[in-house]
């Protein structure tokens, strides 16, 4: 279940992140998510798996999930134990990806510091940081009961219950 209140630890990277940094190529050939997990951000930071704590959360610039639409991307960064992923603008595929298997993103242009502790509310599409509020762009409900569920999968099986 979906926690509309987002709390966690800052990691920051740049602009144009594409899916091969998030977890490279050469992972791809298995389904083991603790694989992912391991690898994810090898590609710019080797030991961001290491580093990396529950509850984290990842803030870039332009373009975050750029390049092949693999899926893994986003799966790496959620089972790494990231949170959520702030960026002033995804490509479309990593966020559709990012909503599919339920992991949290939100489109705004923050100022923050690695390390620095930020409070996201996915209801209001705010992010707290140092004392200011900024605000992105809110998800629509539907994306958000998509994401409440745990991911597109969940979401489609919590409907045909009803």
């Amino acid at each position: 279940m979906l926690d509309s209140i987002i709390k966690g630890r800052v990691w920051i990277f740049g602009n144009d992140i594409d899916t091969d940094v998030i977890i490279p190529g050469k992972y791809l050939r298995t389904t083991d998510m603790q694989v992912f997990a391991d690898h994810a951000m090898e590609g710019i930071d080797p030991e961001f798996p290491r580093k990396v704590s529950k509850g984290d959360i990842i803030v870039a610039g332009d373009n975050f999930g750029c390049g092949s639409s693999r899926e893994q991307a986003p799966l790496a960064l959620k089972h790494a134990g990231v949170s959520c992923v702030v960026a002033r603008y995804f490509a479309r595929i990593f966020f559709r990806n990012a909503i599919n298997v339920g992991l949290p993103l939100i489109e705004v242009d923050v100022e923050c510091n690695e390390g620095d502790e930020m409070e996201i509310n996915l209801l209001e599409g705010t992010v707290r940081v140092n004392g200011r509020t900024c605000h992105g762009n809110k998800l629509p409900d539907f994306l958000l009961e998509i994401l409440t569920d745990g991911g597109l999968v969940a979401h489609r099986k919590a409907a045909a219950k009803e």
